[in-house]
């Protein structure tokens, strides 16, 4: 494919308006953010395009520029929306780096167009909600935000304050979604992208266990446990490390045994 023109686009996805922007020439390497997160949060860690890749940085649904005229959130449409994106830009197949609600929803599409994707990163993935992850997700309600975190949101999102509360009961509800994050051995087995999984090993969410979960039953995977690393252990003082070990590996620089 060519290069895309860079700079910030709006378009239409499904049944929703989805923002992007483009970044720097060469191979597409695909960038998603961690929920209640935007594109724009990847210029921590990448401030400028590694060369030889044009980043596709989109706003999932509902977060940012990018609208959600259902209210809902699922992880599989969050996927559909992103291969929609893709098609719209005739990406055929590419390369990834996801967060959290990013890895998620690359679960989803490495399992849905598995031969799409060359090489994709996950970064604080799970392939199921444990207990722990659901207990802290109940508890998290657009009364209980503090100011800092208003703050903060507002500065990302564009749409006002419902949609920050909106993003908020998003976060909620995920602790009574059974089936949507439901990742089984077999499935994970059916994903044919070099994978990289990078995972804290003191991440509050999802224990270090389920990253050997996935480790063990993705073909071709790699895991990378963070020391003393929390939920996404890739910004401050960790980002160089990670930037030279993912972009190596997108960069297939890894002996695959």
């Amino acid at each position: 494919m060519t290069d895309l023109p860079v700079g910030g686009h709006l378009s239409p996805v499904n049944d929703m308006e989805m923002y992007y922007e483009t970044r720097g020439t060469g191979d597409p390497l695909l960038l998603l953010h961690g929920g209640g997160g935007v594109g724009s949060n990847w210029n921590l860690i990448f401030p400028e395009p590694p060369a030889g890749f044009q980043l596709v940085i989109p706003d999932l649904r509902g977060h940012g520029r990018s609208t959600n005229p259902t209210d809902g959130f699922t992880f599989r449409q969050s996927a559909l929306d992103v291969i929609a994106l893709l098609d719209h830009l005739n990406i055929e197949r590419f390369k990834a780096i996801g967060l959290s609600l990013g890895a998620k929803t690359l679960l989803h599409l490495a399992t849905q167009q598995p031969d799409r994707i060359d090489a994709m990163v996950l970064v604080s993935a799970t392939p199921y909600f444990p207990a722990q992850a659901r207990a802290i997700m109940g508890e998290v309600t657009p009364d209980n935000r503090s100011a800092a975190e208003w703050t903060q949101m507002r500065a990302w999102h564009q749409h006002g304050d419902e949609q920050i509360r909106k993003l908020w009961h998003m976060t909620n509800g995920f602790k009574d979604s059974y089936d949507d994050m439901n990742f089984t051995p077999p499935l994970l087995g059916t994903i044919t992208a070099r994978t990289l999984l990078v995972h804290g090993d003191r991440d509050p969410l999802y224990p270090v266990h389920l990253a050997l979960e996935m480790y063990s039953a993705i073909p071709r995977s790699f895991l990378w446990v963070v020391p003393n690393g929390g939920h996404g252990p890739i910004f401050g003082n960790l980002t160089a490390h990670f930037v030279e070990t993912a972009l190596g590996f997108v960069r297939n620089q890894w002996p695959v045994s």
